[in-house]
């Protein structure tokens, strides 16, 4: 089986280098503290606290695995200036249905974050973007339609 490799930005790569920092030290540092209080309280077949603390530190963990492969098989784009969209790139686009404005950067898988206008360029919207260039129109295929969007910069 080939191994998944994750695009993604040095900025991105340091992003999740310092959470899986935080992670391993703060993190287990304060899910020990839980674990330890919890126990305090005794009886631990009973206790709530006691398995919402184990809980909260097999997420951590699962969390601190993920970011660990991701970071081994992390794949850094070159995200030097270009006249086309590609990774690292921040997109203006244009609604072409209502004129609506947003503004996208493209970045790996592992780095989206829609809320935050980071969208993966394995997305719907970063697929069609990719390669695109200013002044071009692209077509977005979404489940409710086909959306058009005009590319108005690309930084």
């Amino acid at each position: 089986m080939a191994t998944k490799t994750f695009k993604m930005t040095a900025a991105g790569k340091a992003e999740l280098e310092k959470e899986l920092e935080a992670l391993k030290t703060e993190g287990r540092i304060d899910i020990a503290e839980k674990l330890k209080v919890a126990r305090s309280y005794g009886d631990l077949s009973e206790n709530s606290e006691y398995d919402e603390a184990k809980s909260e530190q097999a997420k951590i963990e699962a969390r601190i695995t993920e970011l660990e492969y991701q970071l081994d098989h992390a794949e850094i784009i070159d995200t030097a200036a270009k006249n086309a969209v590609s990774m690292g790139s921040v997109v203006t686009v244009k609604r072409v249905s209502d004129g609506v404005k947003a503004v996208y950067e493209i970045v790996g898988f592992a780095q989206s974050n829609p809320s935050e206008g980071k969208i993966s360029d394995e997305s719907p919207v970063g697929k069609a973007l990719m390669g695109a260039k200013k002044g071009e129109t692209v077509i977005v295929e979404a489940p409710i339609g086909n959306l058009e969007y005009k590319i108005v910069s690309i930084k």
